[in-house]
C-alpha cells in the first residue's frame, strides 16, 4: 500500500457526493425534483389554513380531494422520473396534464406556484435525453487513420492508399504551400 492511494483517505461525504452526482447524471434529476415541487403546493394548498393575527382564513375548496389526487400524482410522477427513467415521456406529459388540470381543479393550480413547477418539471423530464459515453481513444492516435488510409489489394498484402501520398503536404491555406517566386509585377509566368 502507498500513501498515494486515493481509496482509503477519501472522506465519506466526499464520496458521498461524488455517488449522488453519477446517479443525479444518468436521470432527469431535475424534472422530477421540479415535478415533486409543484405537487406539494397543489395538494397542501386546498388544506390549509392561515391565520393573519386573530383572523383564520381557510382555503379550503369543494374540490379538495381532487387537489389531493393531482397533488399525489404529480409527487408520484416525479419519483418515477428519478427512479424509473425510462418512461420519462409518458411521466413528463403527465405532468404537463396533470398541471393544465391543476388550474382549473385545485385554487389556480396551487396559486400558480404548483401549476409553474410542474409544467417546468414536466418540460424538462420530456426533453432530457441520456448522455452517450465517450468513445474509447485508441493507445496509439495513429493507428486508426493508418489502417483507414490503406486499401487491401486481395492478396493479403496492404498497400498504401491516396490518403497516405498526401500526408506530408499540409492540407491548409494554399498561399503557406506556395513557393513560387512572383515576377513580372505579379504576373502569371504564363499570362
Amino acid at each position: 500500500m502507498s500513501p498515494e492511494s486515493t481509496g482509503q483517505n477519501e472522506h465519506y461525504l466526499r464520496a458521498f457526493r461524488r455517488g449522488f452526482r453519477t446517479w443525479r447524471g444518468d436521470r432527469p434529476f431535475w424534472a422530477g425534483l421540479f415535478t415533486m415541487m409543484g405537487g406539494l403546493p397543489i395538494a397542501y394548498l386546498p388544506y390549509a389554513n392561515m391565520h393573519l393575527g386573530n383572523i383564520t382564513l381557510a382555503m379550503s375548496t369543494t374540490a379538495g380531494a381532487g387537489s389531493l389526487i393531482i397533488g399525489v400524482l404529480l409527487i408520484t410522477l416525479g419519483l418515477t422520473m428519478w427512479f424509473h427513467h425510462i418512461v420519462r415521456v409518458f411521466a413528463g406529459i403527465a405532468a404537463i396534464l396533470l398541471a393544465l388540470i391543476s388550474i382549473p381543479v385545485a385554487n389556480i393550480g396551487g396559486f400558480l406556484i404548483g401549476f409553474l413547477f410542474a409544467l417546468l418539471g414536466g418540460a424538462l423530464s420530456v426533453s432530457w435525453a441520456p448522455g452517450e459515453p465517450a468513445e474509447p481513444e485508441p493507445d496509439f492516435p495513429d493507428a486508426g487513420a493508418r489502417d483507414a488510409s490503406s486499401q487491401d489489394t486481395g492478396t493479403g498484402t496492404r498497400e498504401p492508399g491516396p490518403d497516405l501520398h498526401k500526408a506530408g503536404v499540409s492540407q491548409g491555406r494554399p498561399e503557406q504551400n506556395d513557393t513560387t517566386v512572383e515576377v513580372d509585377a505579379g504576373r502569371h509566368r504564363a499570362g
